[in-house]
C-alpha cells in the first residue's frame, strides 16, 4: 500500500521546477500560435503555461497552492483563448486578472495556513 503524500509548502525548488516547466509549456504552445492565431502573443498562452505547470508542480511536489492556482489559470487561459477566438467579446474579460490574483493571494494564505512545513 503507498502512503499518499501530504500537501506541502513552496521551496525555491518547487518554484524553479513550476517556472521550468511552464516555460516549456508556454514554448510548445507559441509553436501552436505559428498556426493558430489565438496562442500569439497573448495572455491565453502564459496562463495555460502556468496551469500546465501548477499541474506537474501538484503531481511532483504536492504544493497546496497548485491545486488552487492551477485551475484558476486553466479557467482564466480558457477565457483568454475564447476571447481570441472571437467567441468571447474581448470587453467581457475585465474581470479575469482581478479574479486571478484574488485567487492566487487566498491560494499562498491557505499555504501559509495549513501547508506542511519540511524542516524549521
Amino acid at each position: 500500500m503507498t502512503k499518499q503524500a501530504e500537501p506541502c509548502c513552496s521551496s525555491p525548488a518547487t518554484i524553479c521546477y513550476w517556472f521550468i516547466v511552464s516555460l516549456v509549456a508556454y514554448g510548445v504552445l507559441r509553436l501552436i500560435g505559428i498556426c493558430w492565431r489565438p496562442f500569439r502573443a497573448s495572455a491565453a498562452a502564459c496562463l495555460l503555461a502556468m496551469a500546465i505547470g501548477c499541474m506537474a508542480n501538484w503531481f511532483k511536489n504536492h504544493s497546496l497552492h497548485c491545486t488552487v492556482t492551477g485551475p484558476l489559470f486553466l479557467i482564466g487561459g480558457i477565457i483568454f483563448l475564447l476571447s481570441g477566438a472571437g467567441m468571447i467579446p474581448q470587453r467581457d474579460t475585465f474581470w479575469v486578472w482581478p479574479a486571478l490574483l484574488i485567487g492566487i493571494g487566498i491560494a499562498f494564505l491557505l499555504e501559509w495556513l495549513f501547508g506542511k512545513r519540511t524542516g524549521s
